[in-house]
């Protein structure tokens, strides 16, 4: 006889009430996926680096066109707010600080895969597309790639293209934004 186990979802708001009662800690690592609380995987150097060189690279030259969160959270929906390492945000005087960004809000949003990148692409990825988001950028560590996603349908995402050492990237919501490969990866 199969044992079935009864799991519990939470909702956002749930999830941050958890916080604000210190159920949750600020320095626990954890996201909000489809109302089940994920444990992230640490951060290596080489995973925080390549951060810190994309926050570098679009914070320098997008100041003014949008807001650049790094390692911050995104309101999918009533059950899901994931951490995704950079994001590009629609441009808010008060930075969000109402709310957090919605799928509509996004521009760019990009992971830094070095030892989740099976989790992103088969979990990630797809609840990134059911929600809207235009443009995920998956930046492959061991590969040594950056694999670009858009036109996304709840189906995941109709266009998919990669890119390796050598060559540009643009996001379409900033086509002037030219971006080398090897200037991400390092």
């Amino acid at each position: 006889m199969a044992v079935q186990l009864l799991r519990r979802r939470f909702t956002a708001d749930e999830y941050h009430l958890m916080g604000r009662a210190g159920i949750l800690g600020e320095d626990d690592r954890l996201e909000l996926l489809e109302g089940e609380i994920v444990e992230m995987a640490p951060i290596g150097s080489r995973h925080q680096a390549t951060v810190d060189r994309l926050n570098r690279l679009v914070s320098s030259r997008m100041a003014d066109q949008a807001v650049v969160r790094v390692q911050g959270p995104v309101r999918l929906g009533e059950d899901s707010e994931p951490q995704p390492d950079v994001m590009l945000l629609r441009l808010r005087t008060d930075f969000y600080e109402s709310a957090h960004p919605a799928p509509n809000d996004v521009l760019l949003l990009v992971e830094v895969s070095d030892t989740s990148t099976e989790y992103d692409r088969e979990v990630k990825l797809p609840l990134y597309a059911r929600y809207g988001i235009a443009e995920v950028w998956l930046v492959g560590l061991e590969a040594r790639t950056v694999d670009v996603f858009r036109s996304p349908t709840t189906q995941g995402y109709q266009e998919v293209s990669q890119s390796g050492p050598g060559q540009h990237l643009s996001p379409m919501a900033f086509p002037q934004l030219d971006v080398a490969v090897d200037d991400i990866l390092g």
